[in-house]
């Protein structure tokens, strides 16, 4: 027999058919749970998911079953939710737009465990306003995934680009600088690598840009290849579809100091809690120019060549 409940979530009283189904076993975490976690999460995920096109990874068996990854909004959405239309190579694609409470918890009921943002937004696709450096260890140790966000961090105040970090919920770090906006993704990607190829030339030992992992050895890779035109990567607080339920968590810079700090260390049943120490506080909800940020890189990097030269 189906089940059904109803869930209030702003305006709107939401029917959920099946809020027993297990999503998460091992966890013991139900589509009830789900839905109720991002309602009380809403507050703090919203500004960072409002106006940018989604795509939604859905679990309609719970982790253990396939997933799909869906980019189209689908007819029988309901009208009041959001959605954008953009372009694609031969076409266009309508997505979801998450713009209040309600929308959010509309997803969960539909088994969509974690959402994916596009870097830019629906009214402007082809000019990104944030920018993400994705860290991943090379092996199970998590420490040189620190290291390399307090030197990404460090080199990134020297350019006077304010930055955010967060733990993915699966393997790292992601590192994501606000942009005005009115740049495009080739000129954002190419600033990306160019940062990436200055820090590699500091820490030649540790980090390195080699796609190959053949080439990387045992240094942490720097990954930029999300920062391109319908690229997405997980959102802020969104739910991870593996076991214990991790949440992709923003923190303080302060925390890298934590040696127990993990890519995992949040889960569905903590995040909510460590959101309200307002761990983004301070980071400019207005991003910044790439022009002049690119401009004080080059000097850096030029700079660092002639006391390399110096001291040979």
């Amino acid at each position: 027999m189906t089940t059904t409940t109803t869930v209030r979530a702003g305006r709107r009283t939401l029917r959920l058919d099946r809020p027993d189904k297990m999503l998460f076993p091992d966890a013991g975490y139900t589509k009830a749970d789900l839905v109720e976690y991002y309602r009380d999460i809403a507050p703090h995920m919203l500004p960072e998911l409002r106006g940018r096109p989604l795509m939604l990874e859905r679990h309609p068996d719970g982790i253990g079953g396939p997933r799909f990854m869906q980019k189209e909004a689908p007819d029988y959405f309901p009208d009041w939710i959001h959605r954008a239309t953009v372009g694609k190579e031969g076409g266009t694609v309508t997505h979801v737009v998450c713009d209040d409470a309600a929308t959010l918890c509309y997803l969960a009921g539909q088994a969509c465990v974690t959402l994916h943002r596009w870097l830019s937004r629906a009214d402007r696709p082809d000019c990104p306003d944030r920018l993400v450096f994705d860290l991943d260890p090379p092996g199970q140790d998590f420490t040189p995934v620190r290291a390399a966000a307090a030197a990404l961090g460090e080199l990134l105040d020297e350019l006077r680009l304010p930055a955010a970090l967060m733990t993915t919920g699966s393997k790292g770090l992601h590192v994501i600088v606000p942009l005005d906006g009115k740049s495009g993704f080739d000129e954002v990607r190419d600033f990306a690598r160019e940062v990436a190829d200055a820090l590699v030339a500091r820490h030649p030992g540790r980090l390195t840009t080699a796609a190959r992992k053949q080439a990387r050895g045992d240094r942490l890779y720097l990954d930029i290849q999300r920062n391109g035109y319908a690229q997405t990567a997980v959102a802020p607080y969104s739910v991870r579809a593996l076991p214990g339920a991790p949440v992709a968590t923003p923190i303080a810079w302060a925390e890298l100091d934590d040696p127990g700090l993990t890519a995992r260390s949040w889960t569905l049943a903590t995040a909510a809690a460590h959101a309200g120490t307002a761990p983004w506080n301070g980071i400019p909800r207005r991003g910044r120019a790439l022009p002049q940020a690119r401009t004080r890189l080059r000097r850096a990097s030029a700079g660092s060549r002639v006391c390399l030269e110096a001291a040979r």
